[in-house]
């Protein structure tokens, strides 16, 4: 089973780009500037863009939290690694 969210970034050509792919229907990848997410974001519907702009809101702000939420323990665990 996929996880609901996967990070992705194309650091070679786009180094100052990171994504967020949506796993679930509709699937889609939310591409932004990695120093703010809520800047500049593109939307890549995978699956057929819904209707309902309420829960556009509700999945890009789901993506935002899981990016957070991932970046926070990203830098957790190299915080704990640095004291061996």
């Amino acid at each position: 089973m996929l996880p609901k969210f996967l990070l992705a970034d194309n650091s070679q050509d786009m180094p100052d780009m990171l994504y967020v792919v949506h796993n679930e229907t509709p699937r889609f990848i939310v591409g932004s500037d990695i120093e703010d997410f809520s800047v500049n974001q593109t939307i890549y519907w995978i699956d057929e863009k819904p209707k309902d702009k309420e829960l556009i809101a509700q999945l890009l702000e789901a993506a935002e939290e899981f990016l957070e939420a991932e970046l926070e323990n990203q830098d957790s665990y190299f915080e704990d690694g640095e004291e061996d």
